[in-house]
C-alpha cells in the first residue's frame, strides 16, 4: 500500500509537471464556453454530450501523453530496479488520470448548476465515470504499446475515434437514424459509455443501461489483462534493456 501510495502521488506530481492538470482545467473553461453559448432552458442533454468526448477521449489521451513524457525522461528504465510492480504502476496511472477527468467534468459540472439549470444524478454520473474513464484509460494503454513514436500514438487514438466515437455521435445528435443502425452500435464500447452517462439523467433502469454496464465491466476486466501481460515487453522495448 506505500508504494502504491508513494506511486500514486508521484503521478499526480507528474501530471502537475507535465502540465496535464492545467489542461484539464483549461478543457472545462473550453466546454464551460460551449455550454454559455447554448441557449436552451435546460442544458442536461448538452452536458451529458460533453461528458461522452471528454471521458473518452481526454482518458486516452492522457494516458499516451504522460506515458510519452516518462519515456522522455528514461523513467521507464527506473522500472527494472525499483521496488514495484506492474500492477502498482498501471493501477496508480489509470488512477490518477481519473482525476484529471473527474476535475474536468466537475468544473463543468459547478459551472452548470450555479449558472444554468441541470437534472442529473451525481451519484450515478460519478460512477460512470469511474468504470469508462477506467476502460478506455486501458485503451489508451493498448494504443501506447503498439505505437513506436508520439506521431504513430496519435494517429492510433485518431483511428479510435473516428472507427468509434464518430458513429455514436452522429447518433447522439439525430444525423444518422434507423434501428438497424442503432443496434449495430450496441457492438461498439462507446455507444455503452453513451447509454450509461444518458442513463444518469433519471428515469427507470433498462435493459440497455445493464447490458450497457456488463458490457463495460468484462471488458476492462478484458483489456487489464492485455495492458497487465502486454507490460514488461513494452517497457523492454522503450528502454532498450
Amino acid at each position: 500500500m506505500t508504494v502504491f501510495l508513494t506511486l500514486f502521488l508521484g503521478e499526480l506530481q507528474r501530471m502537475k509537471k507535465y502540465h496535464i492538470l492545467t489542461a484539464s482545467i483549461l478543457v472545462s473553461f473550453f466546454w464551460i464556453g460551449m455550454l454559455h453559448l447554448i441557449e436552451v432552458p435546460d442544458i442536461t442533454a448538452f452536458f451529458m454530450i460533453l461528458v461522452f468526448f471528454d471521458i473518452v477521449s481526454m482518458a486516452i489521451v492522457m494516458i499516451g501523453v504522460t506515458i510519452f513524457f516518462e519515456k522522455q525522461e528514461g523513467v521507464l528504465k527506473s522500472l527494472f530496479v525499483a521496488p514495484i510492480n506492474r500492477l502498482e504502476f498501471i493501477s496508480s496511472k489509470t488512477i490518477a488520470n481519473l482525476i484529471s477527468n473527474l476535475i474536468t467534468i466537475a468544473i463543468v459540472y459547478l459551472y452548470a448548476l450555479i449558472v444554468q439549470d441541470i437534472n442529473i444524478n451525481v451519484v450515478g454520473l460519478l460512477l460512470a465515470i469511474i468504470l469508462i474513464g477506467t476502460f478506455h484509460s486501458f485503451v489508451g494503454f493498448l494504443i501506447v504499446y503498439r505505437s513506436k513514436g508520439f506521431t504513430e500514438m496519435l494517429i492510433g487514438m485518431m483511428k479510435y475515434f473516428i472507427v468509434f466515437m464518430i458513429p455514436v455521435a452522429l447518433e447522439e445528435f439525430g444525423l444518422i437514424t434507423g434501428d438497424l443502425f442503432s443496434n449495430i452500435l450496441f457492438l461498439l464500447p462507446t455507444k455503452a459509455s453513451s447509454t450509461l452517462i444518458t442513463a444518469t439523467t433519471g428515469g427507470p433502469i433498462t435493459g440497455e443501461v445493464i447490458l450497457a454496464t456488463v458490457y463495460l465491466l468484462i471488458g476492462t476486466l478484458v483489456l487489464a489483462y492485455f495492458v497487465n501481460k502486454g507490460f514488461r515487453k513494452f517497457v523492454i522495448r522503450e528502454s532498450g534493456v
